[in-house]
């Protein structure tokens, strides 16, 4: 895995052994960037669920102005730290290890331009995010949300009910992603 494009272009980044992350693959982060990088420059970013930080590296590395990356694991933390640290984004990234609602709530002062949720599939947790980025309200009037998962059935109608304009669905393989404004 590695950075693709900006200041950190080619660093190849620590991923976390074992099945508990299953890193984004390059070419889904090659479309997801390709799709919105008109919004990318100057933005503020949240990458809530990071894994191993490679999105919202890749996000500091082509330009956003502030990312926030979070993961509930400890052993993510360790890697993403490590990642920080080689790709010198250390200005512009914050990194919490908190679980995702404590991280919203942590922010609810902030607005945001782009959200990314990437969660552990098989949970709910990508409405319940929803649900608080809207309680909260930290994405700006025309920010996005981008959600990847491997049941977009289930997530399609999980988030349904919710205040949501426009949803933007892609399927790459066994991954699909929302694009959610």
């Amino acid at each position: 895995m590695r950075i693709i494009s900006g200041s950190a272009r080619g660093t190849k980044l620590y991923t976390l052994e074992g099945l508990e992350t299953r890193p984004t693959l390059d070419r889904v982060k090659e479309s997801i960037f390709n799709i919105i990088q008109d919004r990318i420059y100057e933005s503020n970013v949240l990458d809530l669920f990071s894994g191993s930080g490679a999105i919202g590296l890749e996000f500091a590395s082509r330009g956003a102005k502030k990312v926030i990356l979070n993961d509930s694991s400890k052993k993510a933390i360790e890697i993403i730290q490590k990642n920080i640290e080689k790709t010198h984004l250390e200005k512009i990234v914050k990194l919490y290890n908190l679980d995702f609602k404590n991280a919203l709530s942590k922010e609810k002062d902030n607005k945001f331009d782009i959200i990314y949720l990437d969660p552990p599939y098989k949970t709910e947790y990508i409405k319940d995010a929803i649900e608080l980025i809207q309680k909260f309200k930290i994405l700006n009037d025309n920010g996005i949300i981008i959600a990847e998962t491997d049941e977009p059935d289930r997530v399609e109608q999980q988030i349904k009910g919710l205040d949501i304009k426009e949803i933007n669905k892609r399927k790459y393989g066994r991954a699909s992603l929302f694009f959610i404004t």
